[in-house]
């Protein structure tokens, strides 16, 4: 048990991950594929009811990056509402996929039928990211999961080949950071606030 981290230490990681957005990337330096496949492996180690693993990570590279991004911004012109769409929306949706050297599509892929309710695998899945998140921040990487109306469309769907009850719950873009980041400061209210002690 001696390499297992300290609960001080996995405490500090955890207070440390912060959203880092592909604005702040280094668009220039490539992620190992080693390295990748290794948070992916700790992505996987998430609670999963019945172990059906119901994740599944499309890795978008290269230039598949150019496809994804020409990919949203087709399907966000095509299924958004005149009177909701937004230029500065449709730009960044080209441009976010160009920076970030890596970015992840992550599906919940339904695999527990009807004795698992379809929220549980979502849990699951939202579990795996983050746990990739803090294995990417633990390796140095910054990471940013970001979820745009698109991924919730038959279109994006499709594009994807992911089944009919199967789910795109986000976009996990991966880089190391730019040099010179000033690493994000983040707050969270006092847990005193979020908490009821049940004791009697």
């Amino acid at each position: 048990m001696s390499d297992i981290a300290t609960h001080e230490q996995i405490s500090a990681l955890i207070r440390h991950r912060r959203s880092i957005k592909p604005v702040d990337m280094d668009a220039a330096r490539a992620v190992e594929r080693a390295l990748l496949t290794k948070i992916l492996e700790d992505a996987t180690w998430a609670p999963t009811h019945g172990l059906t693993e119901p994740w599944k990570f499309l890795v978008h590279q290269g230039a598949a990056r150019q496809r994804l991004a020409g990919a949203m911004q087709e399907i966000y012109r095509e299924t958004t509402p005149a009177s909701e769409f937004r230029e500065d929306k449709l730009r960044k949706m080209g441009e976010s996929p160009l920076i970030a050297p890596v970015v992840i599509a992550c599906v919940m892929e339904r695999r527990g039928g009807a004795k698992i309710p379809e929220v549980e695998e979502v849990e699951a899945v939202a579990c795996a990211l983050q746990n990739l998140q803090l294995s990417a921040t633990a390796a140095g990487l910054g990471c940013y999961w970001s979820s745009p109306p698109v991924l919730s469309t038959r279109e994006f769907a499709e594009w994807l080949q992911i089944g009919a009850e199967d789910r795109c719950v986000g976009l996990i873009y991966l880089g190391w950071p730019r040099v010179g980041l000033n690493w994000p400061q983040g707050r969270r209210e006092p847990v005193e606030t979020k908490t009821r002690w049940c004791d009697e």
